[in-house]
């Protein structure tokens, strides 16, 4: 049987779902679970629904994909821990800053490996960008080690700045489409190192 034939075929909505599908339905059950009498039930509602979510996502992954990239891994241990502390102690802060834990150990992890000279994000997302060369890896690493820092500030100054509703909303659209744009800002220096046209960019997933 030819390489052809036994590769799996890319999956590029799956992908998208698995990574974002658990954010969006933390924001829409927090939504339903809202209650004026007790503010904290929507986010708690929420956060359930999201450990809920990731589980559901790995498993998916595995089915589907026959895989669980490290990074999905990471993410699911800190959203599951960070939640059930969440539920035990009504605290919305710890999902809050869950997020903050997420992006640091991504970006020690990342920047670590760039100041060896070895590009951890190519083995975090377990996805190879075809023809990318080793410089152009370790630039992207470099770029995106620097953006996990950059979210993991941004987070801790939206914590006693916005509300619950405020934050889930901003988290679940406004750091996602962020996380994008910087993605893509990204594509002109990887085409300059060998990146082809054909490539779909992966966006690692939002802690």
């Amino acid at each position: 049987m030819t390489d052809t034939q036994t590769a799996k075929p890319k999956h590029g909505l799956l992908n998208f779902l698995l990574d974002f599908g658990p954010l969006l339905l933390f924001f829409v059950a927090s939504r339903f679970g809202h209650s004026e009498t007790d503010p904290v039930q929507g986010p708690l509602v929420g956060t359930a629904a999201f450990m809920i979510a990731i589980v559901v996502a790995m498993i998916v992954a595995k089915w589907k994909l026959g895989r669980i990239s490290p990074m999905m891994k990471m993410s699911a241990v800190l959203v599951v821990g960070f939640g059930a502390l969440t539920l035990w102690f009504r605290d919305f802060g710890f999902i809050q800053h869950k997020a903050t834990a997420v992006y640091l150990l991504f970006a020690t992890i990342i920047l670590v490996g760039w100041l060896r000279s070895k590009p951890a994000l190519k083995y975090l997302l377990e996805q190879a960008y075809d023809g990318l060369s080793d410089e152009g890896w370790l630039k992207l690493s470099l770029s995106w080690g620097l953006f996990f820092l950059g979210l993991a500030a941004l987070n801790e100054i939206m914590i006693p700045l916005l509300t619950s509703d405020q934050y889930i909303a901003v988290k679940t659209f406004g750091l996602p489409l962020l996380t994008f744009l910087f993605a893509m800002a990204n594509i002109p220096m990887l085409l300059k190192h060998g990146l082809k046209l054909s490539d779909e960019p992966p966006v690692p997933p939002q802690g």
